[in-house]
């Protein structure tokens, strides 16, 4: 089966965030399984930088009623997957993929209307016709409307799947801002008040709709979990599906970690404690391997649970314990995190920033991870902690609650959960797992262990959308 990629990063090429980890991780599972894909992404300053790529074809044009577009596809070999770049240096060459060091780019619609037809062109260009086209995220939501309009039939056969990474982010533009768009000839019934909401085009148009956890699949369908999408979803309901990201056990694995002054694996943990009298001492917290300690390394955002951190931290160092946090984000949550850390040095650690060398640490090195999310369409950082035998304590959404099993069901317990949007709640669920630690510590290792028997696979995944792309067949 012949599937494109649409997306606007990929780790180890370019990234900022997870959808970079799917957009290598996805691609990759799926030519191991026989599949042939191609990737097609924006070829950015920082790729342009760094890369010095041929021309795949000759010079591309695009034409709106209000501009034309001439513009360049550059090629490379990548693990074997032929990746096409978007060479346009008036949307592209920026120093940021979608803001500067204070705000996003205004014209962020324009540049990923333009990107979504410069795909469809690509593909054209080349003479690959696929029977799949991929999108992810708001950045290529517009692919399957475009794919819909297009009058050349050279996709006639072609399906599209849209994958939402997070809803929350919808590509909210208007519609004068996007010249790109503003010819289209069904452009106007997307539009709601002078604006246009990419996320929910990809939803109407593509042939099947899905997300990257069962449960947040399952909270997209409420009016709660919907980010306002609700009555256009459940529209689509039996066109969507959830299926859980994997996790790339190469470079998230504590027995080849090169992060870690010291490996271990679960048929010995005790080389853990060299990791956590590392991560006390990096951290500046005092060196003390039977204090529990609990990690979190997150962007501070509200989604990430901060709401009901802030107010239980008080309460919270009455107890025998030590926090890690580290991140970057919000200012207000910065100075709190940052003041509070001043005034309780022995038990609460913040830092600000972000290193993979600490997140590492904090992996291999706290007892327990903090993931309290208001929503979180899958996470990662959870199926981390498992690998790396530090328990999760995770509000049941999303994919946290298809990877953490809470253990008050189940004698197959990997973490602990809890439900309610509360402060008093989060609390509840840190204090039983501090009891847990210090009552059962037999049994807290046999927890460690459980997890870090527990696989979250790309191979699985790509199994999943290989059956969805070929139900597009049937």
């Amino acid at each position: 089966m012949k599937i494109v990629f649409a997306i606007s990063e990929v780790e180890e090429l370019v990234k900022t965030g997870g959808l970079a980890d799917v957009g290598k991780a996805l691609p990759l599972a799926l030519k191991d399984a026989g599949e042939d894909v191609v990737i097609v992404m924006p070829y950015y300053k920082v790729l342009a930088d760094s890369l010095d790529l041929p021309s795949a074809c000759e010079t591309q044009t695009l034409f709106t009623e209000y501009k034309v577009y001439n513009f360049e596809v550059r090629v490379m070999d990548w693990h074997g997957i032929p990746v096409y770049f978007v060479d346009y240096p008036e949307y592209f060459m920026r120093e940021g993929l979608y803001s500067n060091a204070y705000e996003a780019y205004e014209d962020n619609g324009e540049r990923f209307c333009f990107f979504s037809g410069a795909v469809l062109a690509t593909l054209q260009a080349i003479n690959y016709s696929p029977d799949v086209i991929h999108c992810h995220d708001w950045h290529t939501a517009m692919l399957p409307y475009l794919t819909a309009y297009d009058n050349t039939g050279f996709f006639d056969k072609t399906r599209t799947v849209f994958t939402i990474h997070n809803a929350a982010f919808q590509g909210v533009n208007l519609l004068e801002k996007v010249p790109f768009l503003r010819h289209h000839p069904g452009i106007l019934a997307q539009v709601h008040g002078g604006y246009i909401n990419m996320l929910q085009s990809g939803i109407e148009f593509a042939t099947k709709v899905t997300t990257v956890s069962p449960h947040y699949a399952q909270e997209l369908l409420t009016d709660l979990g919907s980010h306002g999408l609700h009555e256009r979803l459940v529209r689509r309901k039996t066109d969507l599906s959830g299926i859980l990201n994997g996790c790339d056990y190469t470079q998230w694995n504590p027995a080849t970690d090169s992060f870690l002054p010291e490996h271990y694996d679960v048929d010995n943990l005790l080389p853990k404690q060299t990791c956590k009298h590392a991560l006390q001492e990096k951290s500046g917290l005092p060196m003390n391997v039977s204090i529990p300690l609990i990690g979190m390394v997150c962007r501070l955002t509200e989604q990430k649970g901060f709401g009901y951190i802030l107010p239980i931290l008080d309460e919270l160092v009455q107890h025998n314990v030590q926090i890690v946090i580290v991140g970057t984000g919000d200012p207000k949550m910065c100075m709190d995190l940052g003041e509070f850390a001043q005034n309780h040095p022995s038990q609460f650690a913040f830092i600000n920033g972000f290193s993979s060398e600490h997140a590492h640490l904090v992996e291999a090195g706290a007892d327990f991870f903090l993931m309290p999310s208001q929503f979180e369409p899958c996470g990662l950082n959870q199926m981390y902690s498992l690998a790396y035998g530090t328990i999760p304590i995770v509000r049941a959404v999303g994919g946290l609650k298809d990877t953490v099993v809470d253990n008050r069901h189940s004698e197959d317990a990997t973490g602990f959960v809890f439900e309610q949007p509360r402060p008093e709640a989060l609390l509840a669920c840190i204090r039983r797992a501090l009891l847990f630690y210090y009552e059962h510590p037999v049994k807290f290792r046999e927890m460690q262990q459980r997890g870090m028997k527990t696989r979250f696979t790309w191979e699985r995944a790509a199994g999943e959308y290989i059956k969805l792309y070929e139900s597009m067949f049937v």
